[in-house]
């Protein structure tokens, strides 16, 4: 088995607990994880922000998925089709599409 970095650990081991979340419906733990990750030295990547998004997403808590789309853009994070998608799922779930349309 390969040894990893510690930062390349921490990114792994903090994105497959948001995607732990997600899958559990636990949305809100999901951005505690993604809190105590930014606080970290792990890199913020597309896995970590698509599983995050898609936990708002199912909870349909559209105004956090918009939020974390920004948050991708400061981070300078590129979206894939699988970010935007649940983003905008999560504003249609929510009878927000106008947002979507953004």
């Amino acid at each position: 088995a390969a040894i990893h970095s510690e930062a390349e650990l921490d990114t792994i081991t903090f994105s497959a607990a948001i995607s732990a979340c997600e899958k559990g419906d636990q949305w809100e733990k999901a951005l505690q994880v993604f809190q105590m990750m930014a606080r970290s030295k792990a890199d913020l990547d597309l896995i970590t922000f698509n599983a995050l998004i898609s936990s708002c997403e199912k909870a349909g808590e559209w105004e956090k998925a918009l939020h974390l789309l920004n948050v991708m853009a400061e981070r300078k994070v590129d979206s894939d089709s699988i970010t935007v998608s649940a983003a905008i799922s999560a504003c249609q779930k929510a009878g927000a599409w106008e947002q979507a349309l953004q």
